[in-house]
This record gives C-alpha cells, sequence and structure tokens, in this order.
C-alpha cells in the first residue's frame, strides 16, 4: 500500500507482532468511525511469518509501512498541474497565474523537463522582448506562442518522494532557488516542493499501541506529535510536547484493550478485524495459556469470535482452540527463517543497573529442534548484540506446546549467574513453565541486574 501524507498513524512497535499489527489496525478502525477523521492503521517494521499467515488468511492487507517519523517530501509536495515543452507558452502563463508562479513541464514520459518560475520566466521575456525594437505588446502575443521549453529552467534539483527532508536539509538552504522538483524512485513527477514548505513541514500525528518504551518506537518519534498511547507492558515512555492519553492495563494482549474500547462503543468489529484482534490475544496469550491472561481476556475471546462468525466468514467454522493452533503453528519453528531472521523478527530493547540488553523471543513447537541451530543462533544473536551496542543479548526459545523455553545468552554477566534456571551441557539454561517475556523472564532479568 502506498503511504499516505496526511491524518493520523495507529502503530505498534518496531519488529511488530500479531498483538502490534492487530492492534493498530482494530484502533484505527475504531476511531476512524468515532472521529470522522482520517486514522491510518500502520506498522514500524516487516511482519514476521505468523502475521502474514492471519492476515492471507483472513483476506486483509497489511498496514502501510512507517519505519519512521521523519518527515519526507512526499508530505510537502504540491501536485501542480503541468504541461509539455512543445507547448505554447501561454500553457505556462495560464498555469503559473492559479499556483503562485510555479508551472511544471513534464515530458510526455512523466519525467520532468523544467520549471518555469517568476525568475526564468522574468529572463525569458526580458531577453526576448529586447531582442526586438518593435511594439511591445505585439511581441508579447507572439512570445506567447513560442515553446515553452525555452522559458525553462532546467537545472532543477529533484529529490525523490520517500526522501528525509533532514538528510538534505544543507543543500535546500544553500540552493539559489525556491522550488524542487519531488519524483518518485522511477525518476517521475510526483510534485513540486517549496523551500519553505521543506523548513517547516508537517508533523506526523501518531497513537502507539502495544508498546510505550522510546527504545522500541519507530525512529525519530521526537519529529512527531505523540497524542495518545494505549499498552500492556511496563511503564518507560517516551516525552511529549503536551499531555495526552495514556493507557496501561493489565491484560495479556493489547487487542483485548482495543475490543473493549470497540463494545464500550456499541460497535462490532468487521468479521476479519474481529478475527485478526483475536489472532492478537491468541498469539500473546498462547490460547489463553500464558500466565499473562486474565479474564478480561477470556471475555474478549469470546465476544471477538462471535464477531467473527457474523456472515460469511472465513472463521464460521472455527473454535479459540481449533484457530489457536493454527495460529501458533503458522509462527513456530526455526527451520523456515535464517538465524538472523529468528533473532530479529521478535526483538525488544531495555536498560537497567547501566546495561543496556535485548531479549529476543520465538516459538517453537519441541525445544528439542533447537540442538540443531544452536551454534547458528548463537553467532546471530553476538551480531544482533554488536550492531545495537549492547552488553549482551538473550534469545528466549518458547515451546508453545509444553510450556517452556530455553535461552541462549551471548555473554557471562556475573550478575545473571543465580537466575533460577538450569544451565545445560550446551551452554543454554532451561527455563520450565516461563513463556512469556513480559510477565515472567523480564522481571527475573531485571531483578537479578538492580540485585
Amino acid at each position: 500500500m502506498a503511504k499516505k501524507t496526511s491524518g493520523t498513524y495507529v502503530i505498534g512497535h518496531i519488529n511488530p507482532d500479531t498483538d502490534s499489527i492487530a492492534a493498530a489496525m482494530g484502533y484505527a478502525w475504531l476511531l476512524q468511525n468515532q472521529a470522522g477523521e482520517e486514522i491510518i492503521p500502520a506498522r514500524a517494521g516487516h511482519l514476521n511469518p505468523q502475521t502474514a499467515w492471519v492476515l492471507e488468511r483472513l483476506n486483509l492487507e497489511p498496514p502501510i509501512l512507517l519505519p519512521d517519523a521523519s518527515p519526507r517530501f512526499e508530505n510537502v509536495a504540491h501536485r501542480f498541474n503541468t504541461t509539455t515543452p512543445d507547448r505554447p507558452l501561454r500553457d505556462v502563463w495560464a498555469i503559473a497565474n492559479r499556483t503562485g508562479g510555479i508551472a511544471p513541464v513534464v515530458n510526455e514520459d512523466g519525467t520532468p523537463y523544467g520549471l518555469v518560475t517568476v525568475l526564468s520566466l522574468f529572463r525569458f521575456l526580458k531577453e526576448s522582448v529586447g531582442a526586438h525594437p518593435r511594439r511591445e505588446e505585439m511581441r508579447i502575443a507572439e512570445i506567447m506562442e513560442r515553446p515553452c521549453s525555452e522559458a525553462c529552467d532546467t537545472n532543477v534539483p529533484r529529490f525523490v518522494a520517500n526522501t528525509r527532508i533532514r538528510d538534505v536539509l544543507p543543500r535546500i538552504l544553500h540552493e539559489e532557488r525556491s522550488e524542487f522538483w519531488v519524483v518518485d524512485e522511477g525518476g517521475h513527477y510526483q510534485g513540486i516542493c517549496r523551500q519553505r514548505d521543506a523548513l517547516n513541514p508537517p508533523r506526523y500525528r501518531l497513537i502507539l499501541v502495544d508498546h510505550n518504551e522510546y527504545g522500541q518506537a519507530l525512529g525519530a518519534l521526537d519529529e512527531a506529535d505523540l497524542i495518545e498511547v494505549l499498552d500492556h507492558h511496563r511503564l518507560d515512555n517516551a516525552p511529549t510536547r503536551t499531555p495526552i492519553r495514556f493507557t496501561i492495563d493489565v491484560v495479556g494482549s493489547t487487542c483485548t484493550l482495543v475490543s473493549e474500547r470497540i463494545n464500550e462503543a456499541g460497535l462490532s468489529a468487521p468479521p476479519a478485524l474481529a478475527g485478526l484482534l483475536l489472532a492478537g490475544i491468541i498469539s500473546d496469550t498462547l490460547i489463553l495459556n500464558s500466565p499473562t491472561t486474565t479474564d478480561r481476556d477470556r471475555e474478549a475471546t469470546e465476544r471477538l469470535l462471535r464477531w467473527a462468525k457474523v456472515g460469511n466468514s472465513p472463521l464460521a467454522d472455527e473454535t479459540v482452540q481449533s484457530f489457536g493452533e493454527q495460529v501458533l503453528q503458522a509462527g513456530a519453528g526455526l527451520a523456515s527463517r535464517t538465524p538472523e531472521e529468528v533473532v530479529n523478527a521478535d526483538f525488544k530493547q531495555y536498560e537497567a543497573a547501566g546495561l543496556k540488553f535485548g531479549i529476543s523471543q520465538v516459538e517453537v513447537t519441541n525445544r528439542s529442534q533447537l540442538s540443531e541451530y544452536t551454534d547458528a543462533l548463537s553467532n546471530a544473536l553476538m551480531n544482533q548484540r554488536d550492531s545495537n551496542s549492547l552488553d549482551f543479548a538473550m534469545l528466549m526459545v518458547t515451546d508453545v506446546v509444553r510450556r517452556g523455553s530455553r535461552l541462549l545468552i551471548t555473554d557471562d554477566i556475573p550478575a545473571l549467574e543465580g537466575l533460577p534456571y538450569p544451565r545445560r551441557e550446551d551452554g543454554t539454561l532451561n527455563a520450565n513453565g516461563v513463556v512469556s517475556r513480559k510477565m515472567q523472564l523480564l522481571p527475573t532479568i531485571l531483578g537479578a541486574l538492580e540485585g
């Protein structure tokens, strides 16, 4: 889907999981219905296999990719009317009268030829009229029939639409002109950017779901206006310019909070969207078996399954258990992904006791399959540690069938020697009964680091 350039974006954390994607899409749908303004679901990273499977199963398009909140040229481009180089100059005159003195001249293939501005037109008229001693009004009439290519400035810089403005701001400031081409990646005309707009671009309006930590948010968050947070994790929020609506609640899934708000509004989600929200709860609570599960999650699951079965639904014959097993199976396993993809797919960073660290989690249906990939995963985990300048990194391999995990750690951290997880011969730690990073593993790690 093409990125839109206005409105408010609802977006989850980087390396999004099913709960993050579903919550963004579900909450955007609700706000769109309530506010009557453009509310756009977005994602801060690529889909993992489980989420991709769920979206395909429900025939839903993924939300747009918004890797960072830094304004792009597409946000300030004006798609002015155009003419072609061989058209008479009177076409340019008509366009410039409506655009404040700008007329883009574009080739037949859609690529920019030149830009007619007040300055380039003045220079052309001065040269044309001054070269002939005849009456000026007669010369103007004749000049208006000449090809507009003769009045073009053909040295106007071009910027690709998805280029961040801040990356080329020095060049814009040093150019002795006020207008620039905006083109797509193929070099085709997308619009015109004025210097004053590039120096003061509109800021994205963001609603964060399924996270509130600055380190887990999309890039350049400080360049956007954060207006709301809806989450179910620990508190470590980013600063805001003004007071915002901020909700953190103790439930197993952000999709539970979204479904509750839909219900409170007297609405019911469309079947496919209800199925997606259901998958978000199933994924985060391991079919309601995780210790993070609450009665509210169970109530939300029943409600969403009822909504999902309305009409000709793809989930008409499913139960929570049957659909849940399919969802978990779609995201489980190590063989279908490279070690780098495994450690990066569901990775979150933290900081405690002066140490920066990250914890990845991957789901499998049998922990014994880990032995075949231990060395490759360890190498990928160390690369992840180094690329993110971390003190250590950890991979949590969770068995969704037997409800337990194995832990790989890149470094011997003295503070972690007392973790209540036995060390195996292969160096991994055996964490029986531990399936939740948020509720079980992270508090234990933080407690050990902080003494």
